[in-house]
C-alpha cells in the first residue's frame, strides 16, 4: 500500500449538517425561509473561495487607479508651475 498524504474521513461536515437541519425545518413548515437561505450551507463555503479573491483584486486594481490619477494630477500641476 502507497504512502498517501490525504486522510479520508467518513462522515458529515457542519456545513452538511446544517443544510439537513433547514431542509428539515423548511419542508416540515418550521421556517418559511427561501431555497436560497436553506441550500446557503451547501454553496457559501465556494462563494467565500471565489468572493474573497475577486474583492481583494478589486480593492487592488482600485488602488492602482487611484494612485495613477493621483501621479497623474501631480504632474499635470508640476508641468504649470
Amino acid at each position: 500500500m502507497p504512502d498517501s498524504k490525504f486522510v479520508v474521513r467518513p462522515g458529515v461536515s457542519f456545513s452538511g449538517l446544517l443544510f439537513i437541519a433547514f431542509l428539515v425545518l423548511k419542508l416540515t413548515g418550521v421556517i418559511s425561509w427561501s431555497w436560497w437561505l436553506v441550500t446557503a450551507p451547501l454553496w457559501f463555503g465556494w462563494a467565500c473561495i471565489i468572493l474573497i479573491p475577486l474583492v481583494v483584486l478589486g480593492f487592488g486594481a482600485a488602488l492602482t487607479g487611484l494612485v495613477f490619477l493621483v501621479t497623474f494630477i501631480f504632474h499635470l500641476f508640476k508641468r504649470r508651475q
